[in-house]
């Protein structure tokens, strides 16, 4: 079923089982059953239901992504070396574990308090009951931090320390929780958490299986790293940290443990081609620098190690491996940046580059550097835009009517909908799935209510879907096909609303700020005091043009409707609920029934594959 329009792979060294000896090396034990549970009984993780990933490839599953989803589905708690191990196949991401004098270092913990306690209580397991006297994050994305208080106390009464790259706390919220409705929205797509986990269905987003589906945390930092060379001891490990901001994320870095010759590379180099622009959604990334700091990393770090691991997949063993796994990643990066910028400034478009690269023989050839999780497509696309922005300079571009409005007139132009879908139908015979997609994806946006049209789109997306190698592209196209089939489903979780205890005062303000209708909100004036009883802070916040203003102050100015005195805790209560329960007040109450009265709620399950 993929052959027709899948290609690439006719090189590729199927016989080649080093990645199955890798992923298995160091098996110490595995969960039994693979499932994790909440507190109520509801299944957040279940790793066992992958088990068909034993069998033979089949026609609707691309070889390349079935070899790949069999190694990320492996589940255990592995040796990597000496006092170093990993949970694998229990999240999206990988847990690691540190063993120092007193306890163990827990680097990552997972997307959900529950798939991270889960984690933790299989290394306990094996390796005794040690207590946690280190949180090591490695960079700013949910699936490395959000298990957090499933290894130490909410709020970390006991101080442990907690280390992270300078600008985590702002880039885990500003992704998290300003775009957050917007991105998990996507990454319902991206990650294919509603769909079937069966050849037909989900088998694996590339990266990892799929993302777990229990509660979200945040407990912040308490130590930063600020740069590369900075030499810190935790609970008698010592650790050499290289800062990689900009690459895989805003806030990452890389870390080397001398003594145990081990180095963690956070998700900056992975086994398979990454994103510079995710699906779901994030800021652009810089290939260019990533390409700086891995060949940095080579330098720094190769000659005193002996195993690299990262946060998602297998490690790589031997200096000599390490050296030409990561020369391979940099150079993977390097290409797509130059290439991409060598031919933007020959003229041609983003969307035509993604057409005219092909990487070079070694990198296509190397499984690492295939496109399981970014593409080569969709990731020079994205290096296009972070240079030049959405706008390809044709002046026919740049003020094109919305997809419905588009989306009329080009049905009615090619004779009405009935004559569009017998198009698509001959395109489809000839094997032009995507540019059937793209006609029957105008009778769906000019007539929703045309369910001919929504089913005929569906079969071509599951087709699609079907031969994709790309495990978050499978999942758009089948996720894609089942809405159309039969609707949005519910989120399973929200990734926000569990954070938000680790936001500041300032975070959540700008959270309100970015909730306000400003057309409804436009004609409003008002100022609001906040004084924070557990922190000593106040706050004058202003309402004006339809914006919400906010910035510290020092003392109680003349001029404020209403004063607010409360607690951090009873914020978030309100904001989240409008509890006002134990907040005192003085002044114009009705002044915060004013500005909750403009600003939105958010829309977790907006339309995407229809109007």
């Amino acid at each position: 079923m993929w052959a027709g329009y899948i290609h690439g792979m006719g090189d590729l060294a199927f016989g080649d089982r080093t990645d199955f000896e890798n992923a298995e090396r160091g098996l110490v034990a595995s969960l039994s059953p693979g499932v994790v549970r909440d507190a109520g009984g509801r299944v957040v993780w279940d790793n066992d239901v992958f088990e068909f990933l034993d069998g033979p490839c089949p026609e609707t599953v691309n070889p390349s992504l079935w070899r790949q989803s069999q190694l990320c589905a492996k589940q255990g708690l592995f040796e990597v070396t000496d006092g170093v191990y990993q949970v694998r196949g229990l999240d999206l991401s990988n847990m690691t574990l540190v063993e120092g004098d007193r306890g163990v270092i827990v680097i990552d913990p997972l997307v959900s308090v529950e798939t991270a306690a889960a984690a933790l209580a299989l290394y306990r397991e094996q390796r005794g009951d040690w207590p946690v006297t280190g949180l090591i994050y490695t960079h700013s994305h949910v699936d490395h931090f959000g298990g957090a208080e499933g290894v130490i106390e909410p709020g970390n009464p006991d101080r442990v320390p907690i280390l992270a790259p300078a600008g985590f706390l702002e880039n885990a919220v500003s992704e998290n929780v300003y775009a957050g409705t917007a991105m998990a929205r996507r990454g319902v797509y991206h990650t294919g958490v509603n769909l079937e986990r069966s050849p037909e269905g989900m088998v694996g987003t590339g990266l990892g299986q799929t993302a777990s589906s229990g509660r979200v945390s945040l407990v912040p930092p308490n130590k930063d790293i600020k740069r590369t060379g900075q030499d810190e001891v935790v609970d008698g490990v010592r650790i050499v940290f290289q800062l990689t901001p900009g690459t895989e994320a805003p806030a990452e870095m890389n870390f080397h443990f001398p003594e145990r010759r081990a180095l963690c590379l956070a998700e900056n180099a992975t086994h398979n081609l990454h994103n510079i622009l995710t699906l779901r959604g994030a800021l652009v990334r810089d290939a260019r620098v990533w390409t700086r700091y891995l060949d940095e990393a080579i330098t720094l770090f190769a000659d005193g190690t002996d195993v690299a691991f990262a946060s998602h997949h297998w490690p790589t063993w031997g200096r000599d491996n390490i050296v030409a796994y990561l020369s391979q990643q940099r150079d993977l990066y390097a290409y797509l940046h130059d290439q991409t910028l060598r031919l933007l400034n020959q003229g041609h478009t983003g969307i035509e580059i993604a057409e005219m690269i092909d990487l070079p023989p070694a990198l296509a050839g190397a499984w690492h550097a295939r496109g399981y999780y970014g593409s080569v497509s969709h990731n020079v696309k994205a290096i296009y835009q972070r240079y030049m922005g959405w706008f390809d300079g044709n002046p026919a571009h740049l003020w094109e009517h919305p997809p419905v409005e588009a989306a009329e007139r080009y049905v009615e132009c090619m004779g009405g909908a009935s004559r569009v879908m017998a198009l698509a139908r001959d395109y489809t015979s000839h094997g032009d799935l995507r540019f059937a997609a793209t006609l029957l994806n105008h009778v769906v946006f000019a007539d929703p209510g045309n369910s001919d049209a929504k089913d005929a789109l569906a079969d071509v997306y599951e087709r699609l879907g079907h031969g994709a190698e790309n495990g978050t592209w499978r999942n758009f196209y089948l996720t894609g096909a089942e809405e159309l089939r039969s609707g949005p489903k519910p989120l399973p979780t929200s990734i926000a609303g569990g954070m938000a205890a680790g936001l500041t005062v300032e975070q959540v303000f700008d959270s309100m700020a970015i909730r306000v209708n400003g057309p409804k909100a436009r004609d409003e004036h008002l100022t609001i005091d906040w004084d924070f009883t557990d922190t000593g802070d106040r706050y004058r916040m202003t309402l004006s043009n339809g914006v919400l203003i906010h910035r510290r102050t020092e003392r109680a100015d003349e001029g404020a409707a209403l004063t607010l005195t409360l607690s951090r805790p009873q914020l978030f209560a309100l904001i989240a609920g409008g509890d006002t329960d134990g907040i005192t007040s003085t002044g114009d109450a009705a002044a915060l029934h004013r500005l909750l009265a403009v600003m939105d709620g958010a829309e977790p399950d907006f339309p995407i594959v229809t109007p």
